[in-house]
């Protein structure tokens, strides 16, 4: 694990508190029963392949028949985008096209709002992310790193198998976030385009999944944790917002989600990337950003999926744009307060 979430009670526990870890000589801490040591630094390993390395060795542990769980969580492609040696010239001499919007001009683009333009998680514009100096730069390193997620997933796949567990073990591989790649000259996260959205999400386990099932449900993160529940026949408690992806297994369900909210809070750092909330559908999204109420973007996302037609404020999607907002502000308030700790 690498999130720092040090405070739980974990039989083992390896990983550090610091999002900015140091991948050439990383900090971790080791700890098992729910006592943590001290941090101690590493050398000239990769950190994922530390991590991967421990997760193995866990694995291997005797626990008789007792099941087990396991949370491998990969600090690549973060940046820096640091690469293991083993990748070093992975992508030299391979052309990057540019992605269908980047030479547009975001100072005079039409339909996109200020506090769209006024992000400064720009390609190349911005002194904070070394790393993302130039659109080929970043996008091979960041290839590279996914290149190195699947070397140590392939690894813990592979040992499955060996020990002839492969098939009795539920894998859910998935992400945090999307991550621009050199649309409208963006890189990073944060703002509610597709993206920055569309995370991938993948769930192995044959007892229950026919292989090669593939849904286009709208299916979110909030989603894992009763989905993992569902899988060692735990009910999903009532606080949890999310549902199990399970039935979608064996037939699609037109009705598993419809809509669904999103919220990006976080001003004026990182990347001074303005507070907004939106609404996505199936074929609708509708962006308001949150300290100039006047600023706003939709799109039909059958007709646009690259997002470069803001409908907006225009007269003729009036009453569409007064439905997405209701029901936006319902989802809001639906939303339970934050329990206070």
């Amino acid at each position: 694990m690498h999130n720092g979430v040090e405070e739980r009670h974990w039989d083992y526990y390896f990983g550090h508190n610091d999002p900015g870890n140091n991948y050439e000589s990383p900090l971790f801490k080791e700890g098992r029963n729910g006592t943590v040591g001290p941090q101690m630094q590493y050398h000239d390993i990769y950190p994922d392949d530390l991590t991967t390395d421990k997760a193995l060795q866990w694995i291997d542990q005797d626990r008789g028949e007792k099941p087990f769980c396991i949370l491998i969580w990969f600090v690549a492609p973060h940046e820096p985008f640091f690469r293991p040696r083993r990748h070093l010239d992975l992508y030299n001499g391979v052309p990057i096209p540019k992605p269908l919007t980047f030479d547009d001009d975001l100072r005079g683009y039409p339909g996109k709002p200020k506090s769209f333009i006024e992000a400064e998680n720009k390609v190349g514009t911005t002194n904070s992310h070394v790393a993302c100096a130039s659109l080929e730069g970043m996008t091979k390193d960041y290839y590279a790193g996914l290149v190195a997620v699947d070397d140590n997933i392939g690894r813990v796949l592979d040992h499955l198998e060996k020990k002839g567990i492969l098939d009795d073990t539920a894998i859910l591989h998935s992400s945090d976030h999307g991550y621009f790649l050199g649309e409208w000259r963006l890189f990073d996260k944060r703002l509610m385009h597709e993206p920055s959205l569309r995370v991938p999400l993948m769930l192995r386990y044959p007892k229950r999944i026919k292989p090669g099932t593939v849904r286009d449900e709208m299916v979110l993160d909030i989603d894992i944790a009763p989905t993992l529940l569902d899988l060692a026949g735990v009910p999903t408690p009532s606080r949890m917002q999310g549902m199990s992806i399970l039935p979608l297994a064996s037939r699609p369900e037109p009705n598993f989600r419809k809509e669904w909210y999103y919220e990006y809070y976080e001003w004026p750092n990182p990347e001074k990337v303005a507070p907004h909330r939106g609404i996505r559908t199936e074929q609708y999204k509708l962006i308001q950003y949150v300290m100039d109420p006047t600023e706003g973007e939709l799109y039909d996302l059958k007709a646009d999926p690259t997002e470069r037609a803001n409908l907006y404020g225009k007269p003729e999607y009036a009453d569409l744009q007064t439905h997405l907002h209701q029901r936006l502000e319902a989802l809001r308030s639906s939303i339970p307060e934050r329990q206070k700790i």
